[in-house]
């Protein structure tokens, strides 16, 4: 992965000691980053609603508005925005429960301007740079520059009926970019219907486009209105239509120049004013090479392109999605938010994502649902990743709150820095219970030291 360079990323430094403040700033600064100074946390939020950064440092202890509270409104405001906490008052403790509730790093006073830097560049290479924001209409969320360039594509669309035919492999997000499409068209306020042609039997696909009449055919018991007439005045997008059957093709060319339907078993033809956004994976100009597809039905929909990039080729999108995911899981279940722990963010920027968004979702699901505590680990990203990649079955329960318990076991003890008391009142468990696990799961103590 290409790491952002740190002249691009904007740096939101927080601390109540002026002094302190300004000779971080320099500091930082001399890095080649761009530095904001705040003297509190309330200034700091007022400074977020009219700039955009890419990283926040703050200080633990301060008046007013303390680092952790900062970092709460943070984290429900801008989710994917990493902070880095400093403290004076450092302690196994603070430490702890900054790492359970999401902060990035956690850094102690005098601050090691080496440690600083390197837990900075990590922060920007993972969470990458931010440069604008998607525009308010969309539900895609996204900070790439690939992927902004192409919403502002479709904000040019917004004055036009023009048809628009969205390509990208499986998985990359093409109905929510149809229905961005929609959302800034003059006809937003209309319906906006979806269908997948390639998922419904051709004998029903033109019955589902212009409806039929009762006793048309067999099954046909009562008059149906097709997706046409139900996308009146508003958008049908047309997914996957590169699987359209050939013969259902020559009928929608003739919707497309006629502006009109007629639904099967009927005489008369019905108008229809509707926008057609269609999305496809497969090459169209190869499938009309071959024979599968009607150039005059493709160039009738392909006025203009628009190409959805692999996620792979978004990386900085992935820790962003992969929190709002956590975060929509947290909600629909009404639970606490849970998150990721750094090496298990890296895991995740790193990978590929053949699967793209869809499988990344998945994922996000799945480890989600196998973290009992509120950080996920990397141990169990990599379960997951290793599953998709093998197509072989996940961790069972039993199994995966094993390695949890290991790695929970392992953390806790480096954190106390081998210390077996230590580790044991950080786990608020008694030290006979706490060598009992450290025996169970074979743990070499000496080395965590």
């Amino acid at each position: 992965m290409t790491t952002n360079s740190p002249h691009q990323a904007k740096v939101l430094l927080v601390d109540d000691d002026a002094s302190l403040l300004k000779l971080l700033a320099i500091r930082i600064e001399s890095k080649g980053y761009q530095v904001t100074t705040c003297e509190s946390g309330l200034a700091a939020l007022q400074s977020l609603k009219s700039h955009v950064f890419d990283a926040v440092i703050t200080d633990l202890r301060m008046d007013e508005m303390d680092g952790m509270a900062l970092h709460r409104q943070l984290q429900s405001r801008y989710p994917a925005l990493p902070v880095i906490m400093m403290t004076a008052h450092g302690s196994i403790p603070d430490a702890v429960e900054a790492t359970k509730q999401g902060v990035f790093a956690f850094i102690t006073k005098p601050v090691d301007k080496d440690e600083l830097f390197d837990s900075l560049a990590n922060a920007i290479d993972i969470h990458g740079v931010n440069t604008n924001e998607a525009p308010s209409k969309s539900n895609i969320v996204t900070r790439s520059g690939a992927m902004l360039h192409l919403l502002e594509q479709v904000k040019l669309l917004g004055p036009t009926q023009v048809n628009v035919l969205i390509s990208g492999a499986s998985g990359t997000g093409k109905e929510l970019l149809a229905q961005a499409i929609h959302q800034h068209s003059q006809v937003s306020n209309g319906p906006f219907v979806a269908i997948n042609c390639g998922a419904v039997p051709g004998e029903l696909l033109e019955s589902e486009l212009f409806g039929h009449k009762k006793g048309a055919f067999t099954g046909a018991v009562k008059d149906h209105q097709g997706l046409f007439q139900q996308a009146q005045g508003g958008t049908l997008f047309l997914d996957e239509i590169g699987d359209m059957p050939l013969n259902l093709q020559v009928k929608l060319l003739r919707v497309l120049q006629e502006k009109t339907i007629r639904p099967v078993g009927f005489q008369e033809e019905i108008p229809i004013d509707v926008r057609i956004v269609s999305a496809t994976h497969k090459n169209l100009p190869e499938a009309i090479k071959n024979q599968q597809f009607r150039e005059d039905l493709y160039y009738r929909l392909n006025v203009v392109n628009l190409k959805l990039p692999p996620l792979c080729e978004r990386r900085e999108d992935i820790s962003l999605l992969a929190q709002y995911f956590s975060a929509s899981i947290a909600k629909r279940m009404n639970q606490n938010e849970k998150h990721f722990a750094n090496d298990a963010m890296h895991a995740l920027v790193r990978y590929d994502w053949p699967g793209n968004i869809r499988q990344l979702q998945n994922v996000v699901e799945q480890v989600v649902a196998l973290t009992p505590g509120e950080v996920i680990s990397a141990h169990l990203v990599l379960a997951a990743l290793d599953s998709n990649e093998k197509s072989v079955e996940p961790l069972s329960l039993n199994d995966a709150k094993k390695e949890f318990e290991r790695d929970y076991v392992i953390n806790t003890l480096k954190m106390a820095g081998g210390n077996v008391a230590e580790g044991a009142k950080l786990a608020k468990r008694n030290r006979s219970d706490f060598y009992k696990l450290i025996k169970k799961h074979n743990i070499d103590v000496e080395s965590l030291a």
